[in-house]
């Protein structure tokens, strides 16, 4: 059976997920976060949820912007690697735990801590950046989006 795909079986509810995806990319760049932080929340969740055609247009997007390979190459292991910034590995943190959804009590704790580090303005800006990649990664998994080979 032929994969449906939900983007383009229902493209006014797809339409209005881009519009929240371009409002929170909107406050991630009004809150001064960079367009590499975007584009590695995004890979992050996309690997934590293992979409395969997230990972690659979100593989390219990062390097448009500047990312590096080495950086992209340890991103599934940022605690210790060492390459990440302070606001980078907050945000990390944060995409991580809306993603995966840790126990209450570890969440309270996590957001403490990111929050010192966090502005309100990055903090929610990561925190929608984090849960719009979700709903993408979600539709991309139960539609099958097939990954095409570059040349």
């Amino acid at each position: 059976m032929d994969p449906l795909f939900l983007d383009k079986a229902s493209p006014d509810i797809y339409g209005h997920l881009m519009d929240a995806a371009r409002a929170a990319g909107a406050a991630a760049a009004a809150a001064g976060l960079d367009r590499r932080l975007v584009e590695l929340v995004s890979l992050r969740v996309s690997q934590l949820n293992g979409c395969s055609y997230c990972l690659d247009v979100h593989t390219a997007r990062a390097l448009k912007a500047g990312e590096t390979p080495q950086r992209l190459g340890v991103l599934p292991a940022w605690a210790e690697a060492g390459l990440y910034t302070e606001i980078e590995r907050a945000a990390l943190e944060l995409a991580e735990a809306i993603t995966v959804l840790p126990h209450p009590e570890e969440r309270l704790d996590l957001e403490f801590r990111v929050r010192e580090v966090l502005s309100d303005a990055e903090y929610a800006a990561v925190a929608w950046l984090a849960i719009s990649m979700n709903a993408f990664n979600r539709i991309s998994i139960t539609s099958r989006h097939p990954v095409t080979p570059r040349k």
